[in-house]
C-alpha cells in the first residue's frame, strides 16, 4: 500500500528540489488558510448571513401583515415609513403576475439563505432577484391580484466585510508565497552551481568559477568537491608529465637502435629487427594516445554530419556510404570526437571491405550507426573488446595492426562526453558500433 502510494507520489510531484521545497513551504499556508476560509463561512459568514435574513424577512413578513389588515387606512404612509427607517421602495402594483423566469442562483449562500427564510412564510408566492442589480435585491410578494415590489440593499443580508476578509486572506499568502520562493531561490542556486560543476567536470571540462555560497552544509561539500577536484586535476597532470618524460626517454634510444640497424650488413636480420622497432613506436604512440584522451580541449559547436565528412574524405569513396538527413549539432572536444570516430571507422576497414555511416536522431541525443561487412566477433567478446590492450584471437582481430587501444580510446572519449557506444551484429553479417551522444 505505502509502495504504491510512494510510487504515485514519485510520478507526479517535481523532480527538482526547488519545486519539491516550494510545495514543503506553500502547502501548509495554503492549507491553513482554506481551513480559515471554511471556519469563517461556517462559523461567521453564513450564521450572520442567515440571522441578517431571518431579520429582514421578519420585517417584509410585518409589511406584508400591516399591507393586508384593514385597519391600515393610508399605504402611502407607510411605504415612506419603511423607505425612511428601513430603506426599502416598495410599489405596488395591480393586476399583475411574478415573473416565470428563475433568477435565484442554486448555490449562492446569500440567495439559498433568503429562499430558506422566505419560504415558510410565503410558500411559492414570491419571488427575487439578486443578479440583476449590483447592490439591490428585487423582491416580489404576491398579495392576491396584486404584487408588492420591495427593493432593498443587499447589505441588509451580505456581510460587507466578506470581500475585505477574502482580500486579507489571499494577499498575505501570496507575498509570503513570493517571499518563500526569492529565498528558496537563493538557497538551491549553490546546489545548482555544484551539480553544474560537476557535471562539467565529469565529461572533462575546466571548471574555474565555483566559489562557495549558500548554507555551511552547501559551503562544505563546495569545498570538499573543489579539494577533490584539484587533486583528480594535479594526478592527471602529473600522469600526462610523466608520459612526456618517458615519450621523450624512450624515442631517443630507439631513433638510435634504427640508425645502427641501417649501418648493418645483415639487412635480413636488420629489417626484422626495424620492424619490431616499428611496433615498439606503434604501442608507444597508441599507449600515449589512451592515456591523454582527456586532454584538456575546449568544447565547442560540432556539426556531426560535417566532421563525418570530412573524416570519410580520407577514405577511397568506394568503400564507405554515407547517408544523413538531420543536421545535428553538439558540444564537445573535436578532435577527441574525431579521433575516436576515425578508430571505429578504420576499425571497420581494417577487416571489411566497405563501411556503412549513417546519422539519426533521437530524443536529446545523435545516434551514429556505423557498420561493417566483414566477419563480426563473437557476442560474448562484446564487452571484452573495450578493454585496453585486449584482443581477439579468433575470426576477427580488432586491432591486427594495433595493440588493442582503439576502441578503448573511442569509448573513454564516448563517455567523457556523457554518450555510450554499444556493439550488435550488423545487417551486413559485420560489426555494427552504435554510438549515441546528447545535444
Amino acid at each position: 500500500m505505502s509502495y504504491g502510494l510512494n510510487s504515485l507520489l514519485k510520478k507526479y510531484l517535481p523532480k527538482r528540489l526547488f519545486y519539491r521545497a516550494l510545495i514543503i513551504v506553500a502547502t501548509p499556508i495554503v492549507l491553513l488558510q482554506l481551513i480559515i476560509t471554511v471556519v469563517f463561512f461556517d462559523s461567521i459568514w453564513i450564521k450572520a448571513n442567515k440571522g441578517m435574513t431571518k431579520s429582514l424577512v421578519s420585517e417584509i413578513k410585518t409589511l406584508f401583515d400591516a399591507y393586508r389588515s384593514e385597519d391600515l387606512k393610508d399605504v402611502s404612509f407607510l411605504t415612506t415609513l419603511y423607505k425612511k427607517n428601513f430603506d426599502f421602495v416598495i410599489n405596488i402594483k395591480k393586476n399583475e403576475n411574478l415573473p416565470v423566469t428563475k433568477s435565484d442562483r442554486r448555490f449562492s449562500p446569500m440567495d439559498r439563505s433568503l429562499r430558506r427564510e422566505m419560504k415558510p412564510f410565503f410558500g411559492n408566492n414570491y419571488w427575487f432577484d439578486t443578479v440583476t442589480y449590483i447592490d439591490l435585491v428585487d423582491m416580489r410578494i404576491r398579495n392576491g391580484e396584486e404584487i408588492i415590489q420591495i427593493f432593498f440593499p443587499k447589505s441588509k443580508i451580505a456581510p460587507s466585510s466578506v470581500r475585505i476578509f477574502v482580500l486579507w486572506l489571499t494577499l498575505p499568502s501570496i507575498v509570503l508565497i513570493l517571499i518563500a520562493i526569492l529565498f528558496l531561490r537563493n538557497q538551491t542556486r549553490p546546489i545548482v552551481k555544484l551539480s553544474k560543476a560537476a557535471e562539467k567536470f565529469g565529461r572533462g571540462e575546466r571548471v574555474d568559477d565555483l566559489r562557495p555560497s549558500g548554507a555551511s552544509e552547501i559551503r562544505k561539500a563546495t569545498l570538499e568537491f573543489d579539494k577533490m577536484m584539484k587533486r583528480i586535476n594535479k594526478h592527471l597532470n602529473q600522469r600526462s608529465e610523466m608520459l612526456s618524460g618517458i615519450s621523450h626517454d624512450l624515442r631517443t634510444p630507439l631513433t638510435r637502435l634504427k640508425l645502427q640497424l641501417a649501418m648493418m650488413d645483415k639487412k635480413d636480420t636488420a629489417k626484422k629487427m626495424a620492424s619490431d622497432i616499428d611496433e615498439m613506436e606503434k604501442m608507444l604512440n597508441d599507449y600515449l594516445q589512451y592515456a591523454k584522451s582527456q586532454s584538456e580541449e575546449d568544447y565547442v559547436e560540432i556539426n556531426i554530419p560535417e566532421l563525418l565528412d570530412d573524416i570519410l574524405k580520407n577514405f577511397d569513396r568506394s568503400k564507405y556510404e554515407f547517408s544523413s538527413n538531420n543536421t545535428i549539432f553538439i558540444n564537445g572536444r573535436k578532435n577527441l570526437i574525431k579521433r575516436s570516430l576515425s578508430n571505429v571507422i578504420e576499425n571497420g576497414l581494417s577487416y571489411g571491405k566497405k563501411v556503412f555511416v549513417e546519422i539519426k536522431k533521437s530524443v536529446g541525443n545523435a545516434v551514429i550507426i556505423i557498420e561493417d561487412d566483414g566477419p563480426g566477433i563473437s557476442k560474448k567478446e562484446y564487452e571484452n573488446v573495450f578493454k585496453p590492450f585486449y584482443r581477439v584471437d579468433k575470426s576477427r582481430s580488432l586491432n591486427r595492426s594495433g595493440v588493442g587501444l582503439g576502441l578503448s580510446i573511442a569509448q573513454d572519449i564516448i563517455k567523457s562526453h556523457g554518450g555510450n557506444i554499444s556493439l550488435s551484429e550488423s545487417k551486413y553479417k559485420g560489426l555494427s558500433v552504435k554510438i549515441s551522444l546528447p545535444f
